[in-house]
């Protein structure tokens, strides 16, 4: 019995031996004094002392000396039994005086009675990772130069780590003075959740994109900003995912001049309806619906008035009739001006939900209209109506299409006396069959 424990032991150590021997990552004996007793090849490549040279050398010989005292505290608390290891990330001062980063795990080997009588240090270089750390602090620092003048900031997440840390400046900028540094959760939680989709990370933190640009809305102390973030990742020498930084500038009021810009090119600007542009953008969406209804519409007797009071008057005309036509109407239909006095809207509903507008709408505008009389300074009432042709649809017909249809019916009112409504009986299109 005795021979085979002895057997096994041999057998352990001789593993033992193997693995410190040949293990990628650098690996040492330490006695109680700090002393080298033994480290290997990897080791021995870190510290830059040879095997040979290596058994005697206390560790305090190639640390650097600001990170001395906390190793010496952690090695002394092993020693007084109050912790079994420690993992501490330190330098190592080389022979020609380069530092080396590393990271090691440090655990006690004791005896029966619990005394320590080795430490075996597993020790990995992390050098490049600090130096990625560096350089993304020196960016940092730049960016904060560059986002003095502009309102933002960036961000960065350690992907291994799972850490995410704003800048000061950000986290000012979205809580005010005293704000203190956001963790992903709680910035995530600041994005509208209409644009969470947009500003996934997923893409960069599972490393199949390196870059994107996107749009959000952020809650900030000032309210809800437009930001635009240029989103970057980083990766490690293997080509692993390493860190995402993100430089997040709002662009709220350029994000309001581009509304602007657009409402204005789909806007009717004497009325404020839709223009023929605006139409065609908003129509797709409108198409979708399971039914809609679109109808054609003709001011009766707008022209004589123009004639008469002059393009002012007419213009006065325009914008009350415009009025009374968004009066009868919900707020997702679409109502247009496309030209002179000819109006085009589009309900969503059945036909008889398209009647039921047009009529109101040709109800509105029998009222009179009141015109002011510059030359005589005088009011006058006018008398301007409407005549629409109606077509309804559950199909995704083109608009010009259904526009064109729609006038078909229009005609037939004012072929018939104008005022009033003409609404197609069928669907369009036509449904055909074939025996």
């Amino acid at each position: 019995m005795t021979g085979m424990l002895e057997e096994n032991a041999e057998s352990r150590l001789a593993l033992f031996d193997f693995a410190f021997r040949h293990a990628p990552i650098g690996m040492a004996l330490v006695d109680t004094e700090g002393r080298i007793v033994r480290g290997n090849r990897a080791f021995s490549r870190m510290v830059g002392i040879s095997q040979e040279n290596l058994s005697g050398v206390a560790f305090a010989d190639f640390t650097h000396p600001d990170d001395l005292a906390a190793d010496i505290g952690l090695f002394n608390e092993v020693l007084a039994r109050r912790r079994d290891g420690y993992t501490i990330e330190k330098r190592y001062i080389r022979p020609d005086r380069t530092p080396l980063y590393v990271r090691i795990h440090v655990a006690a080997m004791r005896d029966g009675d619990g005394e320590v009588v080795r430490f075996i240090s597993q020790v990995e270089d992390i050098t490049q990772a600090k130096d990625a750390e560096r350089q993304l602090a020196e960016h940092a620092a730049q960016l904060e130069l560059a986002l003095e003048a502009v309102r933002g900031g960036f961000w960065q997440l350690d992907i291994p780590a799972q850490t995410f840390e704003t800048s000061d400046r950000l986290s000012q900028y979205i809580g005010g003075p005293d704000a203190a540094r956001l963790d992903l959760e709680s910035y995530l939680a600041r994005i509208s959740r209409l644009d969470r989709s947009a500003a996934d990370l997923t893409p960069l933190i599972e490393g199949t994109l390196d870059q994107n640009v996107v749009e959000y809305r952020l809650d900030t102390i000032a309210g809800e900003r437009w930001m635009r973030c240029d989103r970057r990742l980083l990766r490690d020498a293997e080509g692993r995912p390493l860190k995402i930084v993100g430089m997040a500038i709002d662009f709220t009021e350029e994000h309001r001049q581009i509304e602007r810009l657009q409402r204005n090119a789909q806007t009717d600007s004497l009325t404020g309806l839709l223009n023929r542009r605006g139409l065609e953008a908003r129509f797709p969406q409108m198409a979708s619906s399971a039914g809609y209804a679109v109808l054609a519409i003709d001011l009766d007797g707008f022209k004589q008035v123009n004639d008469r009071y002059g393009h002012a008057a007419g213009d006065i005309i325009l914008q009350e009739a415009a009025g009374r036509l968004m009066s009868c109407v919900r707020g997702d239909d679409l109502v247009c001006r496309v030209g002179g006095d000819e109006f085009v809207v589009v309900i969503s509903g059945d036909r008889e939900t398209g009647i039921a507008v047009a009529n109101r709408m040709v109800g509105a505008m029998r009222a009179s209209f009141s015109l002011r009389v510059p030359s005589t300074d005088t009011d006058v009432l006018v008398e301007v109506r409407a005549s629409i042709g109606g077509v309804w649809t559950v199909a995704n017909v083109e608009l010009d299409g259904l526009i064109a249809h729609a006038d078909t019916f229009l005609y037939r009112v004012k072929a018939s006396g104008k005022d009033g409504v003409s609404f197609d009986r069928q669907p369009f299109p036509r449904q055909t069959t074939r025996s």
